[in-house]
């Protein structure tokens, strides 16, 4: 005779002590180490679209990029970098992901001992997040680690800081979008605020600001500085490809966590992003002599592009890419200003924004979003302050001794 657990004394000890067996084996994480196959680094990147479904706000990655920037084969940062990725699971479901990265180079100009850790997601279960984070540390320290710090990716041209403000609005292509308690479970585990950046929401002018037009009149007449234009992205490529990637280690060295890109990183770089990237959306000063000294680079925005073909081009995602291709959206990323260290703080900014407004209103742009920005940059900050804007994002780097 078959005897079902419901027709019994549930109170007898007993059977009290298997339920609370049978509750305990069916909460319990199981954590994997992920091998940076091509088919499992898939399944890794999906559970971090698939952890969105229906949110309004999330902006997926393209899933290749994603896969190419954890396998070593594909991405050149892997030079000087270690990585491991972990998931999370509960009776065979995912729940949860992480990637500890060590990245030796930065390690040595800062004589830290840092494990980065990134590509984090998780549901709200605290056992899920202490096992991941404790798979990952216990990666760490037996290569010797004695923080973990993050999210970070391998260099500054990853995605990096978990977002604690603006919940409920829309990423970007280059940004990390996360549920509002991800940072309550940072704050719970002991990690500690390392760095804020700040993010900027602004109407494009219709007009040049009259100091914009002023500066960049005096920094012309003063340094003999000009703004070039290219009618071709190949022209761009063989004159200032290299070049630009190089102006990018030299402005940003010195900022948090910033990882030197290395020649084969450039190459990767010019290969992925100057393809898509439209000429009226990049702004570049040169001396007299052609020498580089800054550089303006935005893009249209794809976030509502990406939203709709969750991060796939193929077989028919890449149709929703060709809007912001061609500049066809009211929203313009602005990825990146670099300006040689000798010439900052002298105007050079002025000449990129009064060449770029004009550009913006050619293509229709209403907004721009700017890129992430370290809270105590005000030198950055200060150049919103001729544009209407709203500070609407912050994001921070989590840190913790391992």
């Amino acid at each position: 005779m078959l005897i079902s657990i419901s027709s019994i004394n549930k109170h007898n000890p007993i059977i009290e002590s298997f339920l609370a067996l049978k509750k305990v084996n069916s909460m319990s994480v199981e954590i994997k180490a992920i091998n940076p196959t091509k088919s499992e680094l898939r399944k890794f990147v999906k559970f971090g679209t698939d952890h969105y479904n229906d949110n309004p706000y999330f902006v997926p990655p393209l899933v290749l990029d994603d896969i190419n920037t954890l396998s070593p084969s594909k991405n050149p940062a892997f030079e000087y970098c270690e990585a491991q990725s972990f998931m999370a699971y509960r009776d065979g479901k995912p729940v949860g992901r992480i990637t500890g990265i060590i990245n030796h180079n930065v390690n040595k100009r800062t004589g830290e001992n840092d494990l980065r850790f990134g590509f984090v997601e998780f549901i709200d279960d605290a056992e899920v997040v202490d096992a991941l984070f404790d798979a990952v540390s216990k990666w760490g320290k037996e290569k010797g680690m004695t923080s973990i710090v993050g999210p970070m990716g391998f260099s500054d041209l990853d995605h990096e800081g978990m977002l604690i403000e603006g919940f409920d609005r829309i990423g970007t292509m280059a940004t990390i979008y996360n549920y509002e308690y991800y940072p309550k479970h940072m704050e719970r585990m002991g990690f500690e605020k390392d760095a804020d950046w700040v993010e900027y929401l602004l109407e494009v002018p219709k007009e040049i600001p009259e100091k914009h037009k002023r500066i960049a009149d005096i920094v012309r007449q003063k340094y003999g500085l000009r703004n070039v234009h290219f009618k071709s992205r190949k022209l761009l490529k063989d004159k200032y490809g290299h070049a630009l990637f190089d102006l990018i280690n030299e402005a940003y060295d010195g900022l948090y966590g910033y990882s030197p890109l290395s020649p084969k990183q450039i190459d990767h770089y010019i290969d992925l992003y100057l393809g898509i990237l439209r000429l009226d959306d990049i702004s570049v000063v040169v001396d007299k002599d052609d020498n580089l000294i800054g550089v303006g680079i935005s893009i249209a925005s794809f976030s509502r592009a990406l939203q709709k073909n969750r991060g796939r081009l193929f077989p028919f995602g890449w149709r929703h890419m060709i809007a912001p291709l061609r500049g066809k959206v009211d929203v313009v990323d602005l990825l990146l200003i670099a300006v040689k260290p000798e010439y900052q703080n002298k105007g050079v900014n002025a000449l990129l924004f009064t060449d770029l407004i004009p550009s913006y209103n050619r293509t229709g742009y209403k907004y721009a979003e700017s890129n992430v920005e370290l809270e105590g940059n005000s030198s950055v900050q200060r150049q919103w302050d001729y544009f209407s804007y709203t500070q609407h994002k912050r994001r921070r780097s989590f840190k913790k001794t391992l």
